[in-house]
């Protein structure tokens, strides 16, 4: 792997970044994690003159962190994207091979999110350069697709007065999205012979209690004020088990149960809501026995219009796109969520493309450059150019 020391093309990077195999093993046992990518990054970084952080709680899942500080007298900005990527296993061609075609860059992790760190490194190396009032913090994180580990890590060590996170947007600024909650839900029957069904409780037939139950609640949550960028919250059932053979009452049978929640909506309210349910099956239903757990959640994300990186980034976009730049909601949970959970003031703004996840999968090159400008003035605006 060869590349130019001084290599400030986000195109040209993002080539390169695509022909690291940067595949999340949380999601494919033994995949090559975010080791050789964030190798490339740390080198690319200390190129650059910033003040280098390799942050590794985890073995093997390290994040990269790259510092330039300013004169101490500006806002200082975190700038935010994921090393890791999904699979690989059903991509149409070469996954890696970050061929430049008609105007696009194609390869795993080309729109998502490559093309958000090559714009980050180009970006905040140009908009440094120049000199800043404020510090620039490049935070290029591991496992964002899976459980976020990287993010947090970078928060337990470093602060910033706003952050920008890098994700697909196609350069529409997104001011919001929506949480998720995941619960294990564990029913306890009692087994018996199936020819006589009567001794036994069966904990697959409860089951379908839970199935119909969710089913109201899902219509109430679409029967509500529907969010004026996200819609209306979600519930569903992702895994169902239970069982033991063809012959025997089910003793047990387990779910796993998913809530996308709204701005306002906490793990905590929405635990509650759905324990609330099932104890009603509980109270109607004698032999129904329970136990919920919580798995994972995140809170949702929103953006107040008028924060001062929310106006900076509008603003330049606008600049360099020659319209005003459009604002949207997203369905699917980022990073994001855990910044502005940490007091943090943020918002999601990303290149152009198609095929997140998806067989074949691109990034539009204009937009990347488009983007990596976008972000150098951000920068420059957010932490204040050096007097004089």
């Amino acid at each position: 792997m060869t590349r130019l020391p001084s290599e400030t093309d986000p195109v040209a990077i993002l080539q390169q970044l695509v022909r690291i195999d940067s595949v999340n093993p949380g999601l494919v046992p033994n995949a090559a994690g975010e080791a050789p990518i964030a190798a490339w990054c740390r080198d690319w970084l200390l190129e650059q003159g910033f003040d280098v952080t390799v942050l590794e709680q985890t073995a093997g899942r390290p994040s990269v962190v790259g510092l330039k500080r300013g004169t101490g007298i500006g806002r200082s900005l975190m700038l935010n994207g994921h090393l890791d990527t999904v699979g690989v296993a059903t991509y149409a061609g070469d996954p890696f091979s970050g061929d430049f075609r008609d105007g696009r860059v194609y390869g795993r992790g080309a729109i998502d999110t490559k093309s958000g760190l090559a714009a980050i490194l180009v970006a905040a190396a140009r908009a440094s350069a120049q000199g800043l009032a404020g510090d620039v913090i490049v935070t290029l994180v591991a496992d964002e697709e899976f459980g976020s580990i990287g993010t947090e890590e970078v928060l337990r060590s470093f602060r910033a007065d706003a952050a920008l996170v890098i994700e697909p947007s196609s350069l529409e600024l997104t001011i919001g999205h929506r949480g998720f909650a995941w619960f294990e839900l564990e029913l306890t029957g009692l087994a018996a012979h199936g020819s006589q069904p009567e001794l036994g409780v069966d904990a697959i037939w409860h089951a379908g209690l839970v199935l119909r139950a969710l089913d109201g609640l899902r219509q109430q949550l679409n029967a509500a004020p529907a969010h004026a960028t996200l819609g209306h919250g979600a519930v569903r059932v992702s895994q169902i088990a239970g069982g033991d053979d063809a012959a025997t009452v089910a003793a047990r049978c387990v779910l796993t149960l998913e809530r996308r929640t709204l701005p306002g909506q906490s793990p905590e309210s929405v635990e509650a809501e759905l324990r609330a349910l099932f104890t009603e099956l509980e109270r109607t239903e004698p032999q129904f026995q329970f136990t919920l757990t919580r798995l994972v959640a995140r809170a949702a994300f929103a953006a107040e219009p008028h924060w001062p990186i929310v106006r900076a980034l509008s603003g330049h976009a606008e600049r360099v796109l020659g319209r005003p730049a459009a604002t949207r909601g997203e369905p699917f949970w980022t990073d994001a969520g855990l910044i502005l959970e940490a007091g943090i003031p943020c918002v999601v703004f990303g290149a152009d493309g198609d095929g997140l996840h998806a067989d074949t999968e691109w990034a539009d090159a204009q937009s990347v450059r488009a983007l990596a400008d976008i972000l150098e003035a951000t920068i420059t605006e957010f932490c204040g150019p050096t007097a004089g």
